[in-house]
């Protein structure tokens, strides 16, 4: 970046000559250092893949989360840091419990959407303040309708069919690209699709060892409701993913 250095990346309220908040930027970089997630929108739900890069031997497994509940209908994952994304997780239900509250009913994931993306967009308007380095995944299941919305680091949210984020954004989209029809795809396949993208896409000399979160939610898998994938279908994609991978490195030698 041309500009670092002069001044114009020391407050997320400056922009420099050219029009860039480089802490936007900055915040930006700091998802793309993250370990890759991926959400799918199908015809019957939603399924959201995290990797989770181990990077010690002492680390203990299951915990520090990248795929949260928000509340029953929707579900959190995210690439980032950690802390940011916490803190955004519990302003998502904050939200969420309001909403309940007020009006005695779920909040439309696209209102939740609108409100996350305004609180992450205030914090780049301030120069006592700095961009949240999250991009925010929120799957949903809310009057029929199955949602996968975007937040990013700037505030701006989008729905997708598919999208991907982290280190390896670039090659997880071009691997959902090749999914065709995503409305004849079913949440099961979706479970496959999802761990086969995450596999495909893993480093291996970078990142050797990763752990695969997935979690979905769908009217007639979960009763709409956001849950971790059951384990024998967690087990049956993984399989599956780890034998596409091996086919590809075959066909590639």
């Amino acid at each position: 970046m041309s500009s670092i250095g002069t001044g114009y990346d020391l407050s997320a309220s400056q922009f420099s000559p050219d029009g860039r908040v480089f802490q936007v930027e900055y915040a930006t970089k700091a998802c793309e250092n993250s370990g890759t997630i991926v959400g799918v929108r199908c015809k019957d739900g939603v399924v959201l893949a995290a990797e989770k890069i181990i990077t010690s031997k002492l680390y203990c497994r299951h915990t520090q989360q990248r795929i949260m509940n928000v509340d029953a209908h929707i579900g959190m994952a995210f690439s980032g840091l950690v802390a940011d994304a916490y803190q955004l997780c519990n302003i998502a239900r904050d939200e969420a419990a309001d909403y309940r509250v007020q009006h005695g009913m779920p909040i439309p994931p696209e209102y939740l959407a609108s409100r996350v993306s305004q609180y992450v967009h205030a914090y780049t308007l301030y120069a006592a303040l700095r961009p949240f380095g999250v991009t925010t995944f929120l799957a949903s299941y809310h009057n029929g309708k199955s949602d996968l919305h975007v937040v990013e680091p700037s505030g701006v949210f989008y729905s997708y069919n598919a999208s991907a984020s982290g280190k390896a954004k670039a090659n997880a989209k071009t691997e959902l690209e090749k999914i065709k029809d995503f409305q004849g795809l079913s949440v099961r396949d979706a479970v496959c699709e999802a761990a086969k993208v995450i596999y495909t896409v893993h480093d291996e000399v970078k990142d050797k060892d990763f752990e695969l979160e997935m979690s979905w939610i769908s009217a007639s898998e979960t009763g709409e409701r956001h849950q971790k994938v059951p384990k024998e279908l967690f087990d049956h994609a993984v399989t599956q993913a780890k034998a596409a991978v091996a086919d590809s490195d075959s066909d590639d030698d």
